[in-house]
């Protein structure tokens, strides 16, 4: 059984052939989360999926519930990468340039600030290389 199958358990299965032609087998994920885009809140929901080499956003239409990829970069690509955690929600706002030069944005919304703390910490670990 590959890394994805094995650690993706969180990820429903609808999102899976999305998530398998995007993400290489052994690449571990370590961040999933569902996500709003600020700039766009009747887009319906996302799925932010992060590993040490790329970021997926898997949209959701709210009507059909339709699945359609929003963003498949390789961290590389991405600049001007920014996040801030808003302990009052508790949320975290991330953004980046992509490659066409398009500025995402993405809030998730925690259950607690512990939640946001361990986001913030393995973004900080994969984008300033600081644990």
């Amino acid at each position: 059984m590959d890394v994805i199958s094995r650690t993706f358990v969180v990820i429903p299965s609808r999102h899976q052939p999305i998530v398998e032609r995007c993400v290489d087998a052994d690449e571990e994920p370590l961040l999933v989360a569902r996500c709003t885009r600020p700039q766009a809140p009747l887009a319906g929901d996302h799925l932010f999926l992060l590993t040490r080499r790329r970021l997926v956003v898997i949209r959701e239409t709210p009507l059909l519930h339709r699945l359609s990829l929003h963003l498949n970069a390789n961290l590389r690509h991405l600049s001007n990468v920014t996040w801030r955690p808003d302990l009052s929600r508790p949320a975290l706002e991330m953004a980046a340039t992509a490659v066409d030069g398009v500025r995402e944005r993405f809030r998730m919304r925690f259950p607690d600030t512990e939640s946001v703390w361990h986001f913030e910490s393995t973004l900080r670990e994969v984008f300033l290389g600081a644990a």
